[in-house]
Parts: C-alpha cells; structure tokens; sequence
C-alpha cells in the first residue's frame, strides 16, 4: 500500500464490539437494533468525554481514537461500568457486553480514518478481551501501570501478522482494590521455533487437544446445569446401548468441609475410570456425568438426559482417620434399587473399599468378566498421601491457567516424590508441560514440549496398560504429523479403555488427518455418546469431520451448533466461521459463503490461508487444495 499523501501520527486506539452479536440478532433482530444504537450513543457520549474521537461504528463494532492512551483507557473502563449498569435491568439472554481491546501505536490517516498496524493490533486485543473485559497491549500497560488504579493480568505475548516483535497482551482488572498482578518480563528469544517439528499444526491443534484432554481425564468444573443447547437444541431420545449401561453421578461430600471434597471426587471418578475399562459395560464420560454436581436431580432424569439404564449415587463422610461411605445402584427405568450398601472403613482401607464397590456393582449388573481382573481399581498406588496429590491436582489443572498449573505440577510432583512408581502421576506432569508447550507459559515452547514427550515416554515404560498415556502419546504423535503413529497410540487407548469419550476424539483427528474421514466421522460420533455433555472441541471434531467425508448438510448443522456455543463464549469462532464458508460454497450458497468469510477477516485480521494450509497438512495435499480453492471463492483470500 502506497502511503503518498496520507500522514502518520502516534495515537491511542479504542476498538469495541458485541459479545455474541449474531445471536442476539437471530433471537430479536429489532431489540438488538434498538439497544445497539443506545449503546452506541453511550459510548460516543463517553468518548467525547474523554478527549476522544469517534472515527467509525461499522456494525457492532465501534474505533475511537484519543491523543492521550490515559484518556482511552479511563473511556474504557467507564464503557465498561456504564454498559454493565445498563445490563443489570435486562433478562441474562438479552444482555449487550462490550469486549473492548485499546492498543498505543502509529497509524496511517486519511481524512476522517485511520489505517494500519496500530489500528488490526486494537482489532486483535479486543478479540482475545473477554465480555465485559478490556485488553491492552504492553505499550498502554507501561504507559499507564502507574497512573490508574487499576489492576493488570499479563496474558503472555501474542504474534500478530506483519509485527516483527510479538504483542505483550494484559488483561485491565476494573474491580475496586483489584490488585496488579504482573510477572516479570522475560526477554523472548529470537529462535523462530515454527521452523521445526512443532510448526503451526501445534499452534493450530494443541489448544484443543489440551483443553479436550483436560476436560475428559480431569474432574472438570461443571455448569450450574446441562448445556442449554444440548438440552434443547441436541437433545434427542438416546436408545439404550445393547450392553449394561451406567451413570456414576458425584458422590457427595458430607463432611461439611468443603476441603474434603477432592475425597468424594476421587471416589467417583476412580469407579468411572474402573467401570470404563470393562468391554461388556457402557459408560458414560465422567465429563457429563460432573454436569449434575451440586444438583438435586432425580435419577430417572439423568437416565433420560443420558441414555442410560443404570445410575450409582452415593455419599462420603470423613471423621478423623475414619471414613463413611454410602453407595447404590438404581434401575432408573423402573426406579428399583438392585443393590445399596453403606462401608464404615479406617482411612488407610480406601483402595480396597473402592476395589470393592467396583465389583459389587459388576455383580448387580450381573456381568461375567473375561478379561482377568477388569474391575481392580485403577489408583495404581498403594499410598494415599500420593493419590491425595494426584486427586488435588487435578481439580488445579483442570481451570488451565499459567498460576494453577504450576500449583498443580507441584502437587504432581510431590506425588513422585512420595511414589516414584506411580504411573499417573507422571502422566499427569506430562500434561502440565504440554499445556506450558501449549500456551507458552514457560520460557521455550520446545523445551516444555520435549519434556512432555520424554514424561509420557516414562509413563508408558512405567505402566503400559494406562489407556490415557496412550491418548497422550497418540496427541503428542498427532501435533508432530506422525499420522501412523497416532492412529496406532489412539487404537491401543481405545482397547485399553472403549468408553473413553476423549481417546475416540483425539483418534478421530488422527483419522481424518491422514485422509481417512468415514473413520474420524464414526469415531467422532461415538465420543459425544459416550459424553452427551460433550465440550464445544467435540463438536468441532466432528463438524469438521462431516466436512471432509463430504456430508455437507450435516457438517452445516454441526458447525451452526458450533456457532451458537462460541456466541455463549465456550470456544473461538474462527473455525465455526471457516467452516460454513467452506460449506455454503459447498452447497452452492455464495452468499451466506462469502459472509463467514466476511466474518473471518472482520474477527480475526491476522488469519491468513497459509495458516490455514500449515493446521490442515493431511497427507492428501489434493484436499486441502481443494479447501483453500472453496474459501477463496467465499472471498477468504488473505495469504
């Protein structure tokens, strides 16, 4: 771009739009216009105020630009405050949040606009901002650390497209007293590490496979109730599998000590993790299952919401060394009690009680195991202190931050100390370092990457039967295009363990990675009924599964789904919208095509189709020409 004629100027750029737009407008196109113009009134109100200068309202999204990068960021907060007062009279399904990014840099001006870097920088931090959040780059950060009383979170460091350094991103923290939370600065290195092994099919692929894998091995935070959209939009009759099929629900903590409750989780998700391993049974994902916690729920409900015919509840109470456990196992569809008992044990005895329950329940079910000792707990310790460290730590991991996962490798760690033979434990470290490798929480990707992959090796060496190190292995073979390999971890794990939702996933990319796409469909499919609560990187799987196998019509269902669950801020929207462009041209519908694309370009500036070829390397290079070839006749034709 020639810039004769046009002036420079170093100015403070304000960018905003609305969280979950489309949404709003597809449930009430003429409130949404009405509250939208209110707000855009507000902000330009605001903006005035602070010494600044509306410059363009395209749609949703509002650019502001001020001379003082203190002037912007005070706007922000007062947008942010004065939307969030606004809100509080509106239904929750109706309210309008801002995310608001604010960027210091040198832009390019033309009449009323302004062009260039520092204005796609703002665009950017106000992607990464949550609703109702600002984000600033470092530049604002070091401009006014010292001048507001407001709080910062540093967010890692960002590469944006044609910025030579990435961009230090920090979260503004509004709360009255909100302390500053900001770790020192390392200087990045300059080795471009793209350039090996871990090229973008890491970037592009590991969030979700960790945020995946976390959900399914780890006990995840559940929502105060289902999913919404699976319960209106998904859900379907379930017929019941032609095997013994079972729900173990959340043992509930009755110590009255909420710091007891990694005890009742550790149970539950020990019976889920035994009962998974039996071929002859049908077990539903711990994932879904942790959707009822906390709840009052009638077990002929969650038969229903399920699909399934047997559901365990039960209860944990701890007194000193002594421990108090009630357990049974219901006939949902009738309401008959097959078997109800309640253990009154020593502490040290937890192991054998488990192992206990476990089998007591595969006698009710009236199961013949065939397998050798299929339902011997799977705590692969004999010290309680070292389980109690890898229980603990879980419930750390799992909320996937730079903070609790340091807290949660520690805590991995001590139980290596006081076990050294305990397997999980070091597969579980091993995820720490992936996620570091993941989200660059540490100094160097490759080095919190290799160390994950010698780990998991360890793991394997220690204890091979682990259905979960192969996932591990599998993932770890998938990021570094190792497709056979992947495929052969994911089909050992799968064996190993044929109701885990997560290993039918991460195979499921391997399939259709190296070209097999009718596989990675079925596979797919499995894994949101073995989890019919499933996170949103299931639904990605299998949208882009439909995709490649050429099931047009199904794959715009699934990524329209996909849509709707990012609106509600679950996921990115990045490969929703890539993903119905692709199939709307599919389909022939240039129009609805072209406008995802718009969408693409608008949301995320820096997206290129080069990008897209490095995340979609299949071994047929024909198809992924193919792909780019339909997204460029949508008009995604950046790079």
């Amino acid at each position: 771009m020639s810039t004769e004629g046009y002036r420079r100027k170093l100015t403070a750029i304000l960018s905003a739009d609305v969280k979950g737009y489309s949404r709003l407008m597809g449930e009430d196109e003429d409130a949404t216009v009405r509250a939208l113009t209110a707000r855009r009134k507000l902000v330009a109100t605001l903006v005035q105020k602070h010494q600044g200068r509306v410059v363009d309202s395209p749609g949703d999204n509002v650019l502001a630009e001020f001379a003082s990068v203190v002037d912007a960021a005070r706007c922000g907060v007062e947008i942010q405050e004065e939307v969030r007062a606004r809100n509080t009279e509106l239904p929750e399904n109706r309210k309008m949040e801002f995310r608001v990014g604010i960027n210091l840099g040198d832009v390019l001006v033309e009449g009323e606009q302004i062009y260039g870097d520092g204005v796609n920088v703002a665009a950017r931090l106000e992607s990464l901002a949550e609703g109702g959040g600002i984000c600033i780059s470092g530049t604002v950060h070091d401009h006014i650390e010292n001048k507001l009383t407001l709080g910062y979170q540093f967010l890692g460091e960002h590469t944006v497209k044609n910025i030579t350094k990435p961009i230090r991103v920090y979260r503004v923290l509004m709360e009255p007293g909100a302390e500053a939370r900001v770790p020192r600065r390392e200087e990045p290195k300059r080795k471009r590490w793209q350039k090996t092994a871990l090229t973008a099919v890491f970037v592009l692929l590991a969030g979700a496979l960790a945020v995946a894998l976390w959900r399914l091995y780890v006990r995840p935070t559940p929502p105060s109730s289902p999913p919404a959209e699976v319960a209106v939009e998904e859900k379907v009759p379930f017929s019941l599998p032609d095997k013994p099929s079972i729900a173990v629900l959340p043992f509930v903590n009755m110590s009255g000590d909420p710091e007891q409750d990694f005890l009742a989780d550790g149970i539950s998700e020990n019976t889920i993790m035994a009962l998974s391993k039996i071929p002859e049974m049908f077990v539903i994902a711990r994932s879904s299952t942790f959707a009822y916690k906390g709840r009052s729920i009638k077990v002929q409900q969650v038969s229903e919401e399920l699909g399934v015919r047997f559901v365990l509840e039960g209860s944990v109470q701890k007194s000193e060394n002594r421990l108090r456990v009630t357990a049974q196992l219901v006939d949902a569809t009738t309401g008959h009690h097959l078997w109800s008992e309640r253990y009154d044990r020593d502490m040290k005895d937890l192991f054998t009680l488990l192992d206990q329950i476990t089998k007591e329940i595969v006698v009710a079910l009236q199961i013949e195991l065939t397998h050798g000792e299929q339902a011997a707990m799977l705590h692969g310790t004999d010290n309680l202190e070292a389980w109690g460290c890898v229980v603990k730590g879980y419930s750390l991991y799992q909320q996937n931050t730079r903070a609790e996962n340091t807290k949660a490798r520690t805590l991995f760690e001590q139980a290596l100390e006081l076990d050294p033979d305990f397997a999980a434990a070091k597969t579980m470290l091993a995820w720490t370092y992936l996620i570091d490798a993941t989200y660059g929480f540490s100094g160097s990707r490759i080095l919190a990457f290799k160390r994950a992959v010698a780990l998991a090796q360890e793991a394997a060496a220690m204890d091979d039967t682990q259905p979960e190190v192969h996932s591990l292995l599998g993932g770890i073979h998938l990021l570094k295009r190792e497709y056979d390999e992947a495929i052969s971890e994911g089909e050992r794990s799968i064996a190993l363990n044929p109701n885990n939702a997560l290993s039918h996933v991460l195979l499921s990319q391997s399939m259709r990675f190296a070209g097999r796409f009718d596989e990675a469909v079925a596979l797919a499919e499995r894994a949101i009924r073995l989890s019919p609560y499933y996170p949103a990187s299931y639904l990605t799987a299998l949208a882009h599964a439909y995709h490649d196998a050429g099931r047009y019509e199904e794959a715009l269902a699934s990524y329209e789904q996909l849509l709707n669950r990012c609106d509600k801020g679950e996921c990115s929207s990045l490969w929703a919208h890539i993903g119905l462009a692709g199939v709307y041209m599919e389909l022939g519908r240039k129009k609805e095509a072209r406008h995802h694309a718009e969408e693409v370009l608008r949301l995320y500036p820096n997206f290129s189709l080069k990008t897209l070829r490095q995340g979609f390397a299949y071994k047929d290079s024909a198809h992924v020409d193919h792909l780019v070839e339909t997204l460029s006749r949508a008009g995604l034709t950046k790079g």
